[in-house]
């Protein structure tokens, strides 16, 4: 394998801890990261220029943070990283036995394309979340969960004075308490989750007591902010004219319905609605890595199953920041001797795969207790918008079905065009699969993002030319006026 280096992408905790494993080892290591800043959703800082007097406390776990600014900062300063903001990963490419080209494209016009060459690539690209639709879900106020998290930790700003937290998922902890503790009303938490289920999970669930006093240190919050917990409810639906003025909510039974007589309206001018986490994998399906279901799979080395490529972090499973770092760390001690020619020593990463395991087997009894409502697709009017792009109805949807024959997601999107649009189905494809019936496939897309045809077209000629062996980057010599000359993306 080449010696060209490490190429990670993604600068959250997973790929922060793999960097200065691998950095710390003597490996070459180029961070390359979408943000500004380095940190991921998790870490999200506010910009300088907003002078925050004190970013902790939109945070917990904040001295981990100073531990790995601090040393991205003396890896940087001591050359044995580079860190590239601002870089927008579209494509992986194999470059035959010399290892790989990362494409990417630069600044927030994202036409200026770069290259970065290396050995081996870690990929680290974090997980998005997931939404489902509902009556009104496209008014102005209704933000997601983490949109709404990401405004206070990156803008220092409240998405609206009255807010109600709704969904499922651990997610809405933080985001209910960083609202109420930034001087929003919280009307409500509303989550869906079904005490009974934590109880059938408690053996489990009690193995990493740290995560339940997490969770009990938010409960506390909440009631010293008086927030309503509402559990086993949902929002049923959104209301306003012009932006959000209220959402119905309502109790849910044993089999997951709405329970009629138990709907109520709240007012409010802001929804921070999620139904959890989904990985980012369209990097790992180009490279051609196993994907089980929604996860990139790796061994216990965070090695996919293409040679040179390891996953950590949420792409390979949500699980949190412990459960990331501890991937993270075990995938650069792993890529730094492979690159070295030699076989790693588990020995080396004994502790973080003790954690490793400890998390997933936690997580994986959370995603059982924090599942949306069953039945959830029964309360989408026909009228409810729930592909954005194209403006594809639940109506349309479910004629497809019925009328048209549609089978399988696929179907429905040739049949009604839902998922076509610029988000290419990543925020639209669950609800759509709900709506109609059809089981949730994932599917395989060339590239990661929308990619100007001038810097394929580059690509493409650099691609012929056999150019390879560098460690560094193309196209940033001033000549990125060519891709921006064409408007069309693909």
């Amino acid at each position: 394998m080449s010696d060209a280096g490490l190429a990670v992408i993604g600068a959250g905790p997973a790929g922060l801890a793999a960097t200065l494993a691998a950095a710390a080892r003597g490996l070459r290591v180029t961070l390359i990261d979408s943000a500004t800043e380095a940190g991921g959703q998790f870490y999200r800082q506010p910009a300088p220029g907003l002078g925050a007097r004190r970013p902790q406390a939109l945070h917990h776990q904040w001295r981990t943070w100073e531990r790995l600014r601090d040393g991205l900062r003396t890896q940087v300063r001591a050359g044995t990283v580079r860190h590239l903001t601002d870089h927008h990963v579209w494509l992986v490419e194999r470059r035959g036995t010399a290892g790989f080209t990362v494409h990417a494209l630069i600044g927030p016009e994202q036409e200026e394309p770069a290259e970065v060459y290396a050995g081996a690539v870690l990929l680290a690209t974090g997980g998005y979340e997931k939404v489902l639709p509902f009556p009104g879900w496209t008014l102005p106020g209704v933000v997601t969960a983490g949109g709404a998290q990401a405004m206070l930790k990156g803008g220092l700003v409240l998405p609206g004075r009255t807010a109600v937290v709704a969904g499922t998922g651990p997610l809405l902890l933080p985001v209910a308490t960083g609202l109420a503790a930034a001087g929003a009303t919280v009307a409500a938490l509303v989550d869906s989750a079904d005490p009974a289920s934590f109880v059938r999970r408690s053996r489990v669930l009690a193995g990493r007591p740290d995560k339940m006093a997490e969770g009990a240190a938010y409960a506390g919050r909440l009631l010293r902010h008086r927030v309503r917990t509402l559990l086993h409810h949902t929002v049923v639906a959104a209301h306003g004219a012009e932006r959000l003025e209220a959402v119905t909510i309502a109790a849910l039974d044993r089999d997951g319905r709405v329970r009629p007589d138990t709907r109520r309206r709240l007012v409010c001018d802001t929804l921070a609605v999620g139904h959890g986490m989904l990985p980012h994998t369209d990097l790992a399906d180009a490279l051609g890595c196993r994907v089980d279901g929604t996860d990139v799979h790796v061994d216990d080395e965070q090695r996919t199953d293409v040679p040179g490529v390891w996953a950590a972090g949420e792409t390979t499973g949500i699980g949190g920041s412990a459960l990331s770092l501890a991937e993270g760390h075990i995938a650069g001690r792993s890529i730094a001797a492979r690159l070295a020619g030699r076989a790693p020593d588990p020995g080396e990463w004994a502790a973080a795969a003790r954690t490793r395991a400890k998390l997933r087997a936690f997580f994986t009894a959370v995603d059982s207790v924090y599942a949306p409502p069953a039945h959830w697709a029964e309360q989408v009017t026909d009228d409810t918008v729930v592909c954005r792009c194209e403006e594809v109805s639940a109506g349309a949807v479910r004629e497809a079905v019925r009328e048209l024959g549609a089978g399988d997601l696929r179907t429905v999107k040739l049949l009604t065009r839902a998922g076509m649009g610029w988000c290419q189905g990543r925020v639209c494809g669950p609800g759509v699969a709900g709506v109609a019936g059809c089981a949730e496939t994932p599917g395989r897309r060339p590239f990661a993002r929308p990619v100007p045809l001038g810097v394929l077209a580059r690509a493409g000629e650099s691609g012929e030319s056999g150019e390879s062996g560098e460690s560094g980057e193309s196209g940033e010599s001033g000549e990125s006026g060519e891709s921006g000359e064409s408007g069309e993306q693909i």
